[in-house]
């Protein structure tokens, strides 16, 4: 069921009522019906996957707190493969055989590996990706094993970030299951409006650019020069507008029944380097992947280039998590360049600006330009269908720039970058 369809109009409300009139130790059970519900609007039968990853991973919880020394690794092992496994089954399998087929055909092996005939189940990335939070906050200790099945069923389920997140942590969400949630007139009203703000971001200003961008990025032969300039603009606003108010509308109808979820976006747009755009784009998943990725493969307490090839595979496996697409790859790749090069520039930048004794204002003005320049470049291959036209699109925007402004803009850009605010 999606936010801004009829079904949800008329479930919301109902749910909501229920919610408040039945007593406190009756919501839970309430809530995870809901949920079902809602999730088994799109592929019923897909329900069992996620009721299996929740049983091994309740589980795994309890496990992993009761172990001591590698069997906690061991459990915490077994919840990560069977939670990676069904993600690579259903998301990611033909994607690599794929792969492997063409490779083998280019060594003149005429063999070929049989694809899966799969529907992708709604929303696998994110609860997959909430379920591991779970399990390796308890093994690292900062959270206790959940004994209430029904919590943790509902800490994975819970309808409002179910299929698009936030993506949440157990310390930041799984306590208020427990707290009594009365019926508060603030709450409701902010709850509502947030809603109603997300439904404008998602209806009235996504799906209307998404007209445009969809003609062009799927044509890409038709189109060259100022259309495909303006549209991918339209496509760094439309799927600003898509994700943050799917986001939006998640928070309010949880802030309704008295649940806060950790906030998702914070007007990334105006960041002023490519490090503060990922503190404020989709920081749920931007925080999953430092906590629980880059932390772990060591973070900032390994050498310089060890450190630049954490910084790159992280923001791989981010671009890889977006889609099984080389496209998805391409896009986090070229963010994670950005964030090198951010870094090896710093102190070159840094002697420039004062050279140049830039005021706060125009210095803001250059590194905000700047940095949306290099966001919405790189929404090209996340936009783009094949890695071939993400390419023509670049190769149309290039030529056009060349013959109508005889080069002046890359020239600006390039000047630009010099300015490009240190990464932190």
């Amino acid at each position: 069921m999606l936010f801004n369809s009829f079904e949800f109009l008329v479930f919301f409300p109902i749910v909501t009522a229920i919610y408040f009139i039945l007593p406190h130790r009756h919501r839970w059970i309430h809530l995870l019906i809901a949920s079902c519900v809602f999730y088994m609007a799109f592929i019923p039968i897909y329900l069992l996957i996620l009721i299996l990853t929740i049983i091994i991973d309740y589980y795994a919880g309890i496990l992993i707190e009761n172990a001591r020394g590698n069997q906690r690794k061991f459990y915490l092992a077994m919840s990560l493969v069977a939670n990676i496994g069904v993600l690579a089954v259903f998301k990611y399998y033909n994607f690599f055989i794929a792969n492997l087929n063409e490779l083998l055909h280019i060594s003149n092996y005429h063999a070929s590996l049989p694809l899966l005939n799969i529907i992708l189940p709604i929303g696998l990335s994110f609860h997959t990706f909430q379920a591991m939070s779970y399990t390796i906050e308890v093994y690292r200790g900062n959270y206790p094993a959940e004994r209430h099945f029904g919590i943790y069923a509902l800490y994975v389920m819970f309808y409002p970030q179910l299929v698009a997140g936030p993506i949440e942590r157990p310390q930041n969400v799984l306590y208020q299951f427990h707290e009594k949630k009365s019926f508060n007139y603030d709450n409701v009203t902010s709850g509502l409006r947030l809603m109603a703000w997300g439904l404008f971001k998602k209806v009235v200003v996504a799906d209307r650019l998404a007209f445009m961008v969809n003609e062009v990025y799927n044509k890409p032969n038709y189109f060259h020069g100022l259309p495909v300039i303006i549209a991918t603009v339209f496509f760094a606003i439309q799927i600003y507008c898509d994700f943050s108010g799917y986001s939006d509308m998640a928070l309010g109808t949880a802030r309704v029944m008295g649940f806060e979820l950790m906030k998702n976006f914070d007007r990334p747009y105006f960041s002023k380097s490519i490090g503060e755009f990922w503190r404020r784009w989709h920081i749920s998943l931007s925080t999953w992947f430092k906590d629980y990725l880059y932390i772990s493969l060591g973070g900032n307490r390994v050498s310089i280039p060890r450190g630049y090839f954490n910084l790159f595979f992280v923001f791989m496996v981010s671009g890889l998590w977006h889609g099984a697409n080389w496209t998805f790859i391409a896009w986090g790749a070229l963010h994670g360049f950005y964030q090198i090069f951010g870094r090896l520039t710093k102190d070159t930048r840094q002697l420039i600006i004062q050279k140049t004794r830039l005021s706060f204002l125009n210095h803001s003005v250059i590194t905000i330009s700047t940095t949306f320049i290099l966001v919405t470049f790189a929404w090209i291959f996340f936009r783009a269908n094949t890695i071939s036209d993400a390419f023509l699109i670049i190769r149309s925007m290039a030529e056009s720039a060349k013959s109508n402004w005889h080069g002046t803009s890359f020239t600006g850009l390039s000047s630009l970058l010099i300015f490009y605010k240190p990464i932190e």
